[in-house]
């Protein structure tokens, strides 16, 4: 009689058990999805008008602050920059000079190093927003990323075919001192090459946010299925969170500087 019973509550815990993953399970697709609705709080919805999804509310705030920093913050006019400009000029003058003049030149890198800058604290932003509960990460959208993966492509396209022309954009993709037979095999596997390079900046920003808000949803997901026994997750969830903070911002930079190899290559093909 009691071993049947112990046996029942066995099997009770376990769908109990079971019950609650299923329903971490449903939280954690609802939160990396996007929808049209945006929970800030527990207990707490809003329906977002006018088609707005989630994700497109997430980029309109980056954007929002963004402008903010820049256009009420940012103070170029100081003769000696202090506070949040000494800060937003440091990573200004990073992208220009770590990353759009050594990949692009002296003359293309500083023309290159406004929309470099966009890339990068754009998607700095809209990371770091992804990070505060009740918000979202756009960067775990794939459409979101394959947006900004398809400006870097157009720069490398078009801006290419402006700089160099239709034939010499062409030939870009053409080494010198290989051996026709080879060429043959090599060109179409450069030109596609060039989609693949697009490819990657998108996978590698939208899978490494996804992935990041996923685990840690799991780990603090285990304290709701198990209790106090999955309490040391907690511990786990933190550090991840403090590594999420660290991905937020490498990134971005490695968005920012793959960009600006990927279209010095085009710009520059002879090198």
């Amino acid at each position: 009689m009691s071993e049947a019973l112990v046996n029942t509550n066995v099997v009770e815990a376990a769908v109990t058990s079971q019950d609650k993953m299923a329903a971490v399970l449903a939280y954690i697709m609802h939160h990396a999805k996007d929808s049209t609705a945006w929970s800030p709080l527990p207990h707490m919805t809003i329906n977002l008008p006018g088609g707005l999804t989630l994700h497109g509310l997430m980029m309109l705030f980056s954007a929002f602050i963004l402008l903010l920093l820049f256009g009420v913050v940012y103070r170029r006019s100081a003769a000696v920059p202090h506070g949040w400009t000494n800060l937003l000029e440091f990573f200004v003058q990073f992208v220009g000079d770590q990353i759009a003049i050594p990949n692009l030149g002296e003359d293309d890198g500083r023309r290159f190093t406004p929309i470099l800058c966009s890339f990068f604290f754009f998607i700095l932003t809209m990371n770091l927003v992804g990070l505060v509960p009740g918000f979202a990460a756009a960067t775990s959208n794939v459409n979101v990323t394959v947006a900004l993966a398809f400006i870097s492509l157009c720069f490398m396209i078009f801006g290419a075919m402006f700089r160099h022309g239709l034939l010499g954009f062409f030939k870009g993709f053409i080494p010198h001192g290989v051996p026709w037979p080879v060429l043959i095999l090599m060109v179409p596997i450069e030109i596609v090459g060039l989609f693949i390079k697009a490819m990657a900046l998108t996978i590698r920003l939208f899978a490494n946010m996804l992935a990041g808000h996923i685990v840690i949803f799991s780990l603090l997901g285990l304290i709701v299925a198990f209790g106090l026994l999955a309490l040391p997750a907690m511990a786990m969830a933190l550090g991840i969170y403090l590594l999420e903070l660290f991905v937020a911002i490498f990134q971005a930079f490695i968005f920012t500087l793959l960009s600006a190899v990927f279209i010095g290559q085009r710009y520059h093909p002879a090198h």
